[in-house]
């Protein structure tokens, strides 16, 4: 499973998830991309797109795409890191297609 973190999604995740196949935005090379843009050039590269981005799925059509996006609540590093177990969680669950939003007290 490969999975990219949003431009604003705190690299902690990377961090905390040292088992997972995860790359940052910055790391493609994408840093800059527009939403519309990133989508399309994650298609088939990516299983799951974690973001803090809460306009995406009203800003942008995810009906269809080939991958998971998964909602952090927040991009607050002392947050994020609580929500650790969640995120795991909903990665192993996530399907192709998915919205999957994490609340922000699980």
């Amino acid at each position: 499973m490969k999975i990219l973190l949003d431009e604003c999604t705190p690299r902690v995740v990377k961090k905390r998830l040292p088992e997972r196949d995860i790359s940052t935005v910055q790391e493609m090379g994408w840093a800059g991309l527009k939403n519309g843009d990133l989508l399309v050039a994650a298609e088939g590269k990516f299983d799951i797109f974690i973001t803090t981005d809460k306009n995406l799925r009203h800003q942008q059509n995810l009906t269809g795409r080939g991958f998971a996006v998964l909602l952090l609540p927040s991009n607050q590093v002392p947050i994020v890191e609580t929500l650790i177990p969640v995120i795991e969680a909903a990665l192993a669950t996530a399907q192709s297609g998915d919205f999957i939003e994490i609340p922000l007290t699980s």
